[in-house]
């Protein structure tokens, strides 16, 4: 049985709210390769959507926003033919798996849960901004990564690009590849994890979804240019703290301590 309320009416209204919102997440994750879906879910969190709508909406944005970002990346030369190889049909089977496992639990349970999680890949986003890693060039074990990534992303609402990203570069996989790689293979990871939700809970938050999509479509392209060349540090740290901050705030109403 599927649980999940709705306490928030999201309408037409706050769609430029959502456009800005999917304008910063898509700059930040075309550029740094991480935290659309985390920035993004984090918000919706925030305003109080249940934690399956909120992924279901944004997986449901990022079919567009990755798809864009994947192409651009491609034009520009940003992608590894043989890392997208390996991570795709694990991440696309890992999503479904999340989505699913996500979708079959009780949303009150769930809500600090994800945060938690949130809360965490913020820190992830956090400390690789902090410290330096030292490149090892391993190119072993793309696919557990992919499938472990998938599945910790439609789960918890984001988190592709703070695993799988993060752990490329850490591995000494080229950052701009990395980036690129990671970005392309995520439409299809979106887009498992979306179809996975419309066909349990549906889709719902329309202006959500069109706000988030619209803005990170049109921020995608530039995104990927950026990823060339940006300073990517002072960036992180921001991403990351504001992720943290959202999700702890979310935690703490979660437990009735705000």
């Amino acid at each position: 049985m599927i649980y999940y309320r709705c306490p928030v009416v999201v309408d037409w209204n706050n769609v430029a709210l959502f456009v800005l919102a999917g304008f910063v997440a898509q700059m930040v994750d075309g550029t740094l390769g991480m935290a659309y879906g985390v920035s993004a879910t984090a918000f919706l969190l925030a305003i109080g959507v249940p934690p399956q709508v909120a992924s279901a909406s944004v997986h449901a944005a990022e079919v567009v926003t990755t798809g864009v970002s994947g192409l651009s990346h491609h034009t520009f030369g940003n992608t590894d033919r043989y890392l997208i190889k390996h991570l795709l049909l694990p991440g696309v089977v890992g999503a479904a798996a999340g989505a699913f496992v996500l979708v079959s639990s009780p949303a009150d349970a769930v809500r600090p849960l994800v945060s938690a999680y949130l809360l965490v890949m913020g820190g992830v986003i956090v400390s690789k901004a902090v410290r330096s890693s030292v490149p090892l060039n391993v190119r072993s074990h793309i696919a557990p990564l992919g499938l472990v990534g998938g599945f910790l992303d439609a789960a918890g609402g984001g988190g592709w690009g703070p695993i799988v990203t993060t752990t490329l570069i850490a591995r000494g996989n080229h950052p701009r590849f990395a980036i690129g790689s990671a970005n392309a293979v995520e439409f299809f990871v979106a887009l498992s994890a979306a179809v996975t939700f419309a066909l349990t809970i549906g889709l719902s938050h329309w202006p959500a979804i069109v706000g988030l999509a619209l803005g990170g479509a049109v921020a995608a392209p530039l995104a990927a240019w950026l990823a060339r060349c940006v300073p990517v540090r002072p960036l992180m740290l921001l991403v990351g703290g504001l992720v943290m901050l959202l999700s702890a705030r979310t935690i703490g109403q979660a437990l009735g301590w705000l």
